[in-house]
Formats: structure tokens, C-alpha cells, sequence
């Protein structure tokens, strides 16, 4: 790659690294597999940079391949470990709440509820929350926009059920 190319590289990583922490963050349970996954798709978006196709935004095609990394990060480490138990990450969209003990305690069911999904439904939600279109998800992870929505249904019929259990 040439300089130019390599600093054309570094600008748009520079514009769009908040998506990679995000995603990062939302698949990797500690510190040092955060740092791991953000290497690795930092490390396979340098390989596809020549191959980027400028049909799409960066922002896009930067979602589209750190979520695939992110999935085969995941069957990796699941794979690695299935004793693995989940630990409470803040994922994008969803601020901790100062407020009471009881929101707190709903917060923490969320994430764990969230930690549970499947990968897929998972990176769906997670573009969900970064309020992408229907349209956009679809791009993104490579499925109809009809799956998307069917999919966004039954994850918030998933989530409700999960909090009505809770109330019981």
C-alpha cells in the first residue's frame, strides 16, 4: 500500500473508531480480549482497505467487517472456553442509569439478557441501538430487510419475556 493509501487508511479509522470500540465492547467480555478483538479487526480492515467497494459509506463497510470479525471472534472464544461466565459490559446505546437501585438492577438484567442472544441477533441489536435503518442493518450483516425486521420482533419479544419472567 502506498503512503497515501496508508494515510487514507488512518483517516478513515480515525473517523470511524468509535464503531470498532462499540462493537468490540459489545463481544468481548474483559479488557484484554477488547484490546484483542479491536487488533484483529483493525488488523482485516487494513487487508480489505484495497478492496473496499466506494458503492458503500466507510461507515458501513467498517460495521459490516467488525462484525464478521467479531462473530468469528466469538465462535473462537466460545469454542476456547464454554464455562465462560458472562460478565456485564456497557454497550452503545444503553447509558448506565444514576438513578435508583431498582433501574440499576433492570440495567444489569438487560445486559445480561443481551449477553445471552445469539451472535447474530446480537450485532442486530447493537446496530438496532446505533438507530440504523432497517435498510442499513441489512447492508451491514448481509440478510433481507424482511429477516432484520422479523428478527428486531422476536429479539424485543425475547427481551420483554425475559423481564415479564423476572417479574413472577
Amino acid at each position: 500500500m502506498t503512503t497515501a493509501r496508508s494515510d487514507e487508511f488512518i483517516s478513515v479509522l480515525e473517523r470511524h473508531k468509535g464503531i470498532i470500540f462499540k462493537i468490540a465492547n459489545a463481544y468481548a467480555r474483559d479488557a484484554e480480549t477488547k484490546k484483542d478483538l479491536t487488533q484483529e479487526i483493525i488488523l482485516q480492515l487494513w487487508k480489505a482497505f484495497d478492496s473496499y467497494n466506494p458503492l458503500f459509506r466507510h461507515s458501513t463497510w467498517i460495521y459490516k467487517v467488525s462484525l464478521n470479525v467479531s462473530l468469528a471472534f466469538s465462535r473462537k472464544e466460545h469454542n476456547r472456553n464454554k464455562l465462560l461466565v458472562p460478565l456485564f459490559v456497557d454497550l452503545p446505546g444503553l447509558a448506565v442509569p444514576d438513578e435508583s437501585t431498582e433501574r440499576m438492577t433492570e440495567f444489569r438484567h438487560l445486559q445480561q439478557f443481551i449477553q445471552e442472544l445469539k451472535d447474530l441477533d446480537r450485532a442486530i441489536l447493537l446496530l438496532y441501538l446505533e438507530e440504523k435503518s432497517q435498510k442499513e442493518m441489512a447492508e451491514i450483516i448481509g440478510i433481507t430487510q424482511t429477516n432484520i425486521s422479523t428478527r428486531i420482533g422476536r429479539i424485543k419479544a425475547t427481551l420483554r419475556q425475559k423481564f415479564d419472567q423476572l417479574q413472577k
